[in-house]
Formats: structure tokens, C-alpha cells, sequence
């Protein structure tokens, strides 16, 4: 009774003034707070007491979200400048770039080359500094014609893997760029990433024109 008449009081003050007050109360058999505004016609401030602590939860889980959607384009080193330090390690025939993000401080682009002699090697490259880490040859002996096939496709292309992610760089940070075999073409996949969401695009090795993949 004495806190009603505390708020009556309050509410009155102001009004007298011409503001606003807010003033909460709960009931003792209620669970829910209940709000009570007094408006009056002066130029006087609101007050708020309450703020909404589900939206603030539910805000804080969608930035976390969105960060986590956006980790791997935070490298400084882009697609092409990683296949570039690649090939000047290891020349050869670039078949794909992709950025890895195994838990570690930093980045690291993975770049898969093939030698003129048919070997084939990843090279890892820092996503901050462009340096290369090291490089290890494939082993994996599963060769088989369509491999070749691709692999012959990619080196009388047009445009190359580091062409390709140039103009791709457009559309938002590319992430992963790789020669793909879709019903006996092959052309160049490659995904984006900007502002917070991935997208798909094809790139025809001959005249390295992006169309975003239909499938995304």
C-alpha cells in the first residue's frame, strides 16, 4: 500500500510539471512485471527502468552467429595473392585454393598444384603474412581419366585459378576456388563470402565469366 502511494505521488509530481514518468510495480501473486506510464504535455524526458533482456540475448546470439559465418574472410592474403606465392614455390598448374580455418591464430590457404611431371602438391600458405609454410606431395595414387581429363581442360584454359578469383574478388571475399566437372564441362567453382553470407559462383575457363551456381 505504501509503495502505491510512493508512485501516486511520483506520477503526480510530474505531471504537475508536464513530463513523463515510468514506474513499475508487480503484484505479489503476479510473475510478469507490469508497467504504468503517466504522460503528460510538457517537453519533460521519459524514463526507462526495464530493458528487454530476452532481445538483448537474442541480439548477442546473432552477432555470434554472424561472426562465426564471416571468420574465414577476415584473412589479409587473398585467394589470388596465396595461389601467386604458391606457384612461385611450387610452378606448376593450380587446381585449387582453399582457406582453411583449423582453430589457430590465423588462417591458411591450401593450394593445390600439379607439376609438370603429373605430381601433385599442397601448398600452405599464412593468410596474414602470404608466406608459405611448407608444402607435401599427394600420395593419393586415385588417378583416373576424368582427372586427367580436368586436369588437361585447366591448363589450356583461358583464365587460370588466380584470374578467376581476381574477378571474383568482386563479389565478396573468395574463400575456395576449384575446377568442377559438371556433366563432361569443366568450368571453375568458386565461393564468396559477404556480409555474412556465402554464395556459389561458376566461372567458364574460356572466357572466365562469373554466373552465380544455380544450386545455391
Amino acid at each position: 500500500m505504501k509503495r502505491n502511494i510512493v508512485i501516486a505521488t511520483l506520477t503526480a509530481a510530474v505531471l504537475a510539471t508536464g513530463g513523463t514518468v515510468a514506474a513499475f510495480a508487480a503484484g505479489d501473486d503476479e510473475t510478469a512485471t507490469q508497467r504504468h506510464t503517466a504522460t503528460g504535455t510538457g517537453t519533460g524526458t521519459g524514463t526507462q527502468v526495464v530493458a528487454d533482456r530476452d532481445d538483448d540475448t537474442d541480439d548477442a546470439d546473432d552477432r555470434t552467429d554472424s561472426e562465426d559465418r564471416t571468420t574465414v574472410s577476415a584473412a589479409n592474403v587473398t585467394a589470388a595473392d596465396a595461389i601467386a606465392a604458391a606457384l612461385k614455390h611450387t610452378p606448376g598448374t593450380v587446381v585449387s585454393a582453399e582457406l582453411d580455418d583449423d582453430g589457430r591464430d590465423a588462417c591458411t590457404w591450401d593450394v593445390d598444384v600439379v607439376k609438370g611431371d603429373g605430381t601433385e602438391y599442397g601448398v600452405e600458405v599464412a593468410s596474414d603474412t602470404g608466406k608459405v609454410l611448407g608444402a607435401h606431395r599427394d600420395t593419393d595414387e586415385d588417378d583416373d581419366a576424368d582427372d586427367r581429363a580436368e586436369l588437361a581442360a585447366l591448363k589450356g584454359a583461358a583464365f587460370d585459378a588466380r584470374e578467376v578469383a581476381l574477378a571474383a574478388a568482386a563479389k565478396g571475399t573468395v574463400t575456395e576456388i576449384g575446377a568442377d566437372d559438371d556433366h563432361g564441362t569443366v568450368a571453375w567453382s568458386v565461393e564468396t563470402v559477404k556480409g555474412g553470407t556465402a554464395s556459389e559462383w561458376k566461372a567458364a575457363l574460356d572466357t572466365g565469366e562469373l554466373t552465380q551456381d544455380q544450386d545455391d
